[in-house]
C-alpha cells in the first residue's frame, strides 16, 4: 500500500473529458460522495484543456451567497477569448442557496448570446443535487456520478488486497494512512464520517433529531448485512421517533454517500418500499471503524468477517445502483431468504453470498427462481465465484449487459 499512483484515472474522465472536447451543450454535473475524488478526476481532465479553466470552490464555513455565482461566472467569461472560450468549475455547489436557479439564468443568458463558457459543477450530496437538478435545470444538464472506488481501482491505484479492501474500503485520500490503521481510523471518523455528516446532511436539510440521525448511522453500520424492521431499529435506538422518520433518515444518510436501506423485492415498487429494510453501508471503511476493530482482530473473527464480505459484495451492488446502472433489493420468504436482488431493465438476478454463515444449501434462490421470472442466480463465496473476482469486475459483467 502507498500513495496513488500518478498515472491513475478513474474511468469518467475520459468520459469527462470527451464531454468537455465537444461544442457547448449541457451543464456537466460531477457528484458523489464526499472523499472518493471528484475535485481530484476534474483537476485531472481540466489540466489537459488548451483553454482558460476557473476553478473555484464553495467549500467554506459559512454559505457564500448566490451572487457569488454571478462573479465568477463573470470572470470566466472574460477570461475566454474567442471561438473556443472558457470552462468554469464550481465545486461543492451544494452549499450556496438557491444555485440552481441562479446557473439556470446565468446559462441561459450565454445561450442567447451564443457565449462559449463550459460548466462543471460539483457537489458532495447526490441527493440535494439530484433535487436541485430536477427542480430548475431540466433538459440543460449531464450528471457523471462518481461511486466509492471499487476494489479493482483500490488495487490498481494502491496495491490494495483483498483483506486491505475489505478493512479500509475505497477511500483514496485515507488509504495512504492504511500503515497506521489507528491514524486512518480517526481520519474516517473525524474527516470523513462526522464531515459528511455535519455538512452534508445536518448544515442542508432540516433534521429535527440529529442525535437520532447519528444514531441510525451507526446502528446501520453495526448491522449492515441484516433485515430489521423500523420498530427493532426504535427499540435499539431508545427513540422517540418513528418508521416514517427513520426512513427519511435513511434516504439522508443514502443520500450522502454512507448507508442506506435496501427494500425487499416483492414484484411490486409499492411494496417494496413499505417492507422491512436490508442495512447496507456504501463503504466497508464505515463498518470497521464503527466496529473499532482493528486489522488482526477482524481477520480473526469468522462472524464479523463473514458480515464483512457481505457487505463488501452490497456496497459493490449498492454503489451500482446508486449510479443508475440497476435497481438492487433482497428478498425473503418463510424462512427463505436471497441476499441481493438485481433488477436491470425488468431483467432479475439472484445473488446469494456463502461468507463465514452456515450454507442454505441455496434453498433461497431456488425459492425466489421459482417465485419470479429470473434470468440468473449467482454464488459468491464457497465453491461458487471468488469473492475477490466478483469485486473485481464491473456490475454490468454479472448482469450480462
Amino acid at each position: 500500500m502507498s500513495k496513488q499512483k500518478s498515472d491513475f484515472q478513474r474511468p469518467q474522465a475520459a468520459v469527462l473529458a470527451a464531454r468537455l472536447a465537444e461544442p457547448r451543450r449541457f451543464v456537466q454535473v460531477v457528484a458523489g460522495p464526499r472523499q472518493v475524488g471528484k475535485s481530484t478526476l476534474v483537476q485531472q481532465v481540466t489540466d489537459g484543456l488548451d483553454v482558460p479553466v476557473r476553478y473555484v470552490s464553495a467549500d467554506e464555513p459559512t454559505l457564500r451567497a448566490a451572487d457569488w455565482i454571478g462573479q465568477q461566472w463573470e470572470a470566466a467569461r472574460l477570461e475566454g477569448t474567442g471561438k473556443a472560450g472558457s470552462v468554469l468549475v464550481l465545486d461543492e455547489i451544494q452549499k450556496i442557496p438557491a444555485w440552481t436557479e441562479t446557473v439556470k439564468r446565468l446559462w441561459d443568458e450565454d445561450t442567447r448570446k451564443k457565449h462559449p463558457l463550459k460548466v462543471v459543477v460539483l457537489g458532495s450530496a447526490p441527493l440535494l443535487i439530484a433535487q436541485g437538478l430536477t427542480e430548475s435545470l431540466a433538459g440543460r444538464f449531464e450528471t457523471l456520478h462518481l461511486p466509492h472506488w471499487s476494489f479493482s481501482e483500490m488495487r490498481e491505484a494502491f496495491d490494495f488486497t483483498l483483506d486491505d479492501y475489505l478493512y479500509f474500503g475505497g477511500y483514496p485520500g485515507a488509504a495512504p494512512l492504511a500503515r497506521d490503521p489507528a491514524r486512518w481510523a480517526r481520519y474516517i471518523a473525524d474527516s470523513l464520517i462526522e464531515t459528511s455528516i455535519s455538512r452534508d446532511v445536518l448544515l442542508l436539510t432540516r433534521v429535527d433529531k440529529p442525535a437520532l440521525l447519528r444514531r441510525l448511522f451507526e446502528l446501520a453500520c453495526r448491522y449492515s448485512g441484516q433485515v430489521l424492521s423500523y420498530t427493532k431499529m426504535l427499540g435499539q435506538l431508545q427513540d422517540a421517533g418513528n418508521a416514517t422518520t427513520l426512513a427519511h433518515y435513511l434516504d439522508l444518510l443514502a443520500g450522502a454517500g454512507m448507508v442506506r436501506g435496501l427494500p425487499k423485492y416483492a414484484g411490486d415498487v409499492a411494496r417494496s418500499r413499505g417492507s422491512s429494510p436490508k442495512l447496507q453501508v456504501m463503504n466497508t471503511a464505515l463498518m470497521t471503524v464503527t466496529a473499532a476493530l482493528s486489522p488482526a482482530e477482524v481477520r480473526a473473527d469468522r462472524e464479523f468477517r463473514g458480515r464483512l464480505i457481505e457487505s463488501a459484495v452490497g456496497a459493490h451492488l449498492a454503489n451500482a445502483a446508486a449510479a443508475g446502472e440497476c435497481e438492487l433489493f433482497y428478498w425473503r420468504d418463510r424462512g427463505q431468504e436471497v441476499d441481493f436482488v438485481v433488477r436491470n431493465r425488468n431483467r432479475l438476478v439472484a445473488i446469494e453470498v456463502k461468507s463465514g454463515r452456515a450454507p442454505q444449501a441455496h434453498a433461497g434462490t431456488m425459492a425466489f427462481a421459482a417465485a419470479f421470472k429470473v434470468r440468473t442466480s449467482l454464488l459468491v463465496g464457497g465453491d461458487g465465484i471468488s469473492v475477490e473476482e466478483f469485486l473485481a469486475r464491473p456490475v454490468a459483467h454479472w448482469l450480462g449487459d
